[in-house]
């Protein structure tokens, strides 16, 4: 395979003619069919016709398709796919697995659940061709355990499967058996981590692993492991259909592709909206609305609560994961939540650090204690009662927590901290001077923990 994609895997029509902003539905395209769910409604819209084709074709070939593609993983890292797929070592005599990351915990990122929900066999169809591309008779599909409707639709989708004989043995008489099997997750944010998510499918606690070795090469039950998420994964079929270059006509050139932004937020048309890679906040608002009741924005986070935050300045960022980069923070998984100006910035990062706080799975100390500390310090500072040494704690601490935790979850925790830092100290100062009122009553944190 050339890395055009002029190939058996690279027929079919572009959904984008000339690369520009305009873009024909590919990751939503049958959200709105009647019961899209359904297996009927998902092979009346071309699905499971991908399948087919790459079974055709050596396994090897696909990696390369996805390398040439250009895709990077949508849940939030934005690693290179076809290059992760090629550390699995061949050869090996271990088993293969592919588990799909349907945690989505992370504050504001609702993309992954309408997803499922709305078209779980382009998931079930990726997994397939993601299996048979590194060689895995076995994966598993980890769903957060509160996404209980999200957890019944894939179970269905691949009971659906099985039954039309897309899984099981010698799938399409190509020789490849796999089976799927859908986990109900234990309802931990930790878990969104890969390493975590291991665990937990494993039965342990969920906590993350120290790495190296890598899940490419000791994975689920000390196999070679790709784990990939759902949006990730879902794009596979798109591609064997229409081949690299037609992927890459959208987006950017180092993020290439469409991609599902989640806006929510003072907006006013919350919701998913599909967009080529590198498309800004700006011309996601005018898709959405606008600002609700016409209030200007104030800030908001171009990938979830642990991405560093933006502020009007950064209407015009493209978001991709370079453009992001560039910028000061993090394109992650593209849940951009929108604040208005009457939002006070010290109560959101209190609000988020809360949230970290009571997530941490403990097992480091940076993290254990670092998150208590911050929250016990901006509960003072919301409440009127901080100092202007609080401010000076704050920093200090966030900055030693950053990098030095056992996962990400530590990052994560210091980033809302250091950023609305370096945009907005003053709402700080304000409220340890009493220039401005207590943001909260401090009653209301009576019994609080």
């Amino acid at each position: 395979m050339s890395a055009s994609g002029s190939s058996p895997l690279s027929a079919g029509q572009p959904a984008q003619e000339g690369g520009g902003a305009a873009l024909t539905p590919v990751l939503t395209r049958r959200w709105s069919a009647p019961s899209s769910w359904t297996l009927a409604s998902y092979r009346s819209l071309d699905g499971y016709q991908a399948l087919p084709q790459a079974l055709a074709v050596e396994p090897g070939r696909l990696v390369e398709l996805m390398k040439a593609s250009g895709l990077r993983g949508r849940g939030g890292a934005g690693f290179p796919t076809g290059m992760k797929w090629s550390f699995l070592p061949q050869g090996d005599g271990k088993p293969h697995y592919l588990v799909v990351n349907a945690d989505e915990g992370e504050p504001g990122t609702c993309k992954d659940v309408p997803y499922m929900m709305a078209d779980p066999h382009a998931l079930v169809e990726g997994c397939i061709i993601t299996c048979y591309a590194i060689r895995a008779p076995f994966c598993a599909i980890y769903i957060r355990g509160e996404a209980l409707h999200a957890i019944r639709r894939v179970t269905a989708a691949v009971r659906e499967a099985r039954e039309a004989g897309f899984l099981g043995r010698d799938i399409l008489g190509s020789g490849f058996d796999l089976e799927i099997v859908v986990h109900a997750g234990a309802g931990a944010y930790i878990c969104g981590e890969e390493t975590a998510l291991l665990d937990s499918l494993e039965g342990r606690r969920g906590q993350p692993r120290l790495k190296p070795p890598f899940p490419a090469v000791a994975g689920l039950y000390a196999s070679p492991t790709v784990v990939n998420n759902v949006e990730t994964i879902a794009s596979v079929p798109a591609i064997v259909l229409g081949g690299s270059d037609w992927y890459r006509s959208m987006g950017t050139e180092k993020s290439p592709g469409p991609k599902i932004y989640s806006l929510s937020g003072h907006v006013t048309r919350p919701g998913q909206y599909e967009a080529p890679m590198g498309t800004t906040l700006r011309q996601l608002l005018v898709s959405a609305g606008g600002m609700l009741d016409g209030i200007p924005l104030k800030f908001f986070t171009p990938g979830g609560s642990s991405t560093p935050i933006f502020t009007p300045e950064h209407l015009d960022v493209p978001l991709s994961f370079d453009d992001v980069a560039a910028a000061g923070s993090m394109l992650g998984t593209t849940a951009l939540m929108c604040f208005n100006e009457t939002v006070s910035v010290p109560w959101a990062v209190w609000k988020w650090l809360e949230f970290y706080k009571h997530e941490s799975c403990g097992k480091c100390t940076p993290c254990r204690e670092g998150t208590g500390w911050l929250v016990q310090i901006l509960r003072r500072v919301v409440s009127g009662a901080g100092t202007p040494e609080d401010l000076d704690t704050l920093t200090d601490a966030a900055a030693n927590i950053a990098g030095r935790s056992f996962c990400a979850l530590g990052d994560a925790a210091a980033t809302p901290i250091l950023s609305s830092f370096k945009y907005f100290r003053g709402e700080y100062e304000d409220l340890v001077s009493g220039r401005t009122p207590p943001v909260i009553d401090a009653r209301q944190l009576v019994g609080a923990h």
